[in-house]
Protein backbone atom coordinates (compact mmCIF):
# COMPACT_ATOMS: atom_id res chain seq x y z
CA UNK A 1 0.00 0.00 0.00
CA UNK A 2 1.28 3.44 -0.89
CA UNK A 3 1.62 6.09 1.79
CA UNK A 4 -1.00 8.24 0.09
CA UNK A 5 -3.54 5.37 0.25
CA UNK A 6 -3.91 5.72 4.01
CA UNK A 7 -7.48 6.66 4.99
CA UNK A 8 -6.49 10.00 6.53
CA UNK A 9 -4.84 11.12 3.28
CA UNK A 10 -7.84 9.94 1.29
CA UNK A 11 -10.11 12.04 3.53
CA UNK A 12 -7.84 15.07 3.11
CA UNK A 13 -7.78 14.64 -0.69
CA UNK A 14 -11.58 14.41 -0.75
CA UNK A 15 -11.79 17.56 1.36
CA UNK A 16 -9.46 19.42 -1.03
CA UNK A 17 -11.58 18.32 -4.00
CA UNK A 18 -14.69 19.53 -2.17
CA UNK A 19 -13.10 22.95 -1.61
CA UNK A 20 -12.14 23.11 -5.31
CA UNK A 21 -15.73 22.33 -6.32
CA UNK A 22 -17.06 24.89 -3.84
CA UNK A 23 -14.72 27.53 -5.26
CA UNK A 24 -16.21 26.86 -8.70
CA UNK A 25 -19.78 27.23 -7.39
CA UNK A 26 -18.96 30.43 -5.50
CA UNK A 27 -17.23 31.84 -8.59
CA UNK A 28 -20.38 31.17 -10.63
CA UNK A 29 -22.42 33.03 -8.01
CA UNK A 30 -20.11 36.05 -8.24
CA UNK A 31 -20.09 35.93 -12.04
CA UNK A 32 -23.90 35.97 -12.08
CA UNK A 33 -24.30 38.70 -9.45
CA UNK A 34 -25.96 40.97 -12.04
CA UNK A 35 -28.00 38.29 -13.80
CA UNK A 36 -31.73 38.95 -13.32
CA UNK A 37 -33.51 36.20 -11.40
CA UNK A 38 -30.29 34.31 -10.54
CA UNK A 39 -30.28 32.53 -7.20
CA UNK A 40 -26.95 31.62 -5.66
CA UNK A 41 -25.89 28.05 -4.90
CA UNK A 42 -23.50 26.47 -2.46
CA UNK A 43 -22.30 22.94 -1.75
CA UNK A 44 -23.75 20.90 1.05
CA UNK A 45 -21.27 20.20 3.83
CA UNK A 46 -19.02 17.21 3.24
CA UNK A 47 -20.15 13.99 4.98
CA UNK A 48 -17.42 13.62 7.61
CA UNK A 49 -18.91 10.57 9.33
CA UNK A 50 -18.20 8.26 6.39
CA UNK A 51 -14.52 9.29 6.47
CA UNK A 52 -14.36 8.66 10.21
CA UNK A 53 -15.82 5.18 9.71
CA UNK A 54 -13.42 4.42 6.85
CA UNK A 55 -10.42 5.55 8.90
CA UNK A 56 -11.29 3.56 12.01
CA UNK A 57 -8.83 0.91 13.03
CA UNK A 58 -10.30 -2.38 14.22
CA UNK A 59 -10.86 -2.24 17.96
CA UNK A 60 -10.58 1.56 18.09
CA UNK A 61 -13.77 3.59 17.98
CA UNK A 62 -14.69 7.23 18.41
CA UNK A 63 -17.00 7.75 21.36
CA UNK A 64 -18.84 10.84 22.49
CA UNK A 65 -17.98 10.77 26.20
CA UNK A 66 -19.24 14.25 27.07
CA UNK A 67 -22.32 16.19 26.01
CA UNK A 68 -20.05 19.13 25.11
CA UNK A 69 -18.26 17.08 22.43
CA UNK A 70 -19.27 17.48 18.80
CA UNK A 71 -21.60 14.84 17.42
CA UNK A 72 -20.36 12.99 14.33
CA UNK A 73 -23.75 12.95 12.61
CA UNK A 74 -23.90 14.91 9.35
CA UNK A 75 -26.90 17.08 8.55
CA UNK A 76 -29.80 14.98 7.27
CA UNK A 77 -29.67 14.34 3.54
CA UNK A 78 -26.26 15.94 3.07
CA UNK A 79 -24.22 14.08 0.48
CA UNK A 80 -20.76 15.11 -0.67
CA UNK A 81 -20.64 17.63 -3.50
CA UNK A 82 -24.42 18.15 -3.62
CA UNK A 83 -25.53 21.71 -4.19
CA UNK A 84 -28.21 23.56 -2.33
CA UNK A 85 -29.93 26.87 -2.97
CA UNK A 86 -28.97 29.78 -0.83
CA UNK A 87 -31.93 31.33 0.93
CA UNK A 88 -31.07 34.96 1.62
CA UNK A 89 -33.43 37.71 2.53
CA UNK A 90 -31.89 40.28 0.20
CA UNK A 91 -33.28 40.38 -3.30
CA UNK A 92 -32.56 43.00 -5.96
CA UNK A 93 -35.41 44.50 -7.99
CA UNK A 94 -34.40 42.15 -10.84
CA UNK A 95 -34.90 39.12 -8.57
CA UNK A 96 -31.22 38.37 -8.06
CA UNK A 97 -30.34 36.98 -4.62
CA UNK A 98 -26.54 37.06 -4.76
CA UNK A 99 -24.94 39.36 -2.17
CA UNK A 100 -21.37 40.04 -3.32
CA UNK A 101 -20.05 40.77 0.16
CA UNK A 102 -21.31 37.44 1.48
CA UNK A 103 -19.95 35.55 -1.52
CA UNK A 104 -16.53 37.15 -1.14
CA UNK A 105 -16.48 36.19 2.54
CA UNK A 106 -17.33 32.59 1.59
CA UNK A 107 -14.58 32.59 -1.07
CA UNK A 108 -12.02 33.84 1.45
CA UNK A 109 -13.06 31.29 4.08
CA UNK A 110 -12.99 28.53 1.46
CA UNK A 111 -9.46 29.52 0.36
CA UNK A 112 -8.23 29.50 3.96
CA UNK A 113 -9.81 26.11 4.63
CA UNK A 114 -8.26 24.69 1.46
CA UNK A 115 -4.83 25.98 2.48
CA UNK A 116 -5.24 24.39 5.91
CA UNK A 117 -6.13 21.00 4.44
CA UNK A 118 -3.31 21.20 1.87
CA UNK A 119 -0.82 22.03 4.63
CA UNK A 120 -2.05 19.13 6.78
CA UNK A 121 -1.70 16.81 3.79
CA UNK A 122 1.83 17.86 2.88
CA UNK A 123 3.09 17.93 6.47
CA UNK A 124 1.50 14.57 7.20
CA UNK A 125 3.29 13.06 4.21
CA UNK A 126 6.53 14.66 5.35
CA UNK A 127 6.20 13.19 8.84
CA UNK A 128 5.53 9.71 7.51
CA UNK A 129 8.44 9.92 5.06
CA UNK A 130 10.73 11.03 7.89
CA UNK A 131 9.47 8.20 10.09
CA UNK A 132 10.25 5.55 7.46
CA UNK A 133 13.63 7.10 6.73
CA UNK A 134 13.09 8.61 3.29
CA UNK A 135 13.48 12.20 4.44
CA UNK A 136 11.09 15.06 3.82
Amino acid sequence: MAITDLPIFSALRTRMKWHEARQRVLSENIANADTPGYRGHDLKPLDFESHVKAAQVEGVTALRTDAAHFATRPPSGAGPFDTRRITDFETTPEGNRVVLEEEMMKVTANQMDYQTVATLYSRGLGLIKTAIGRGA
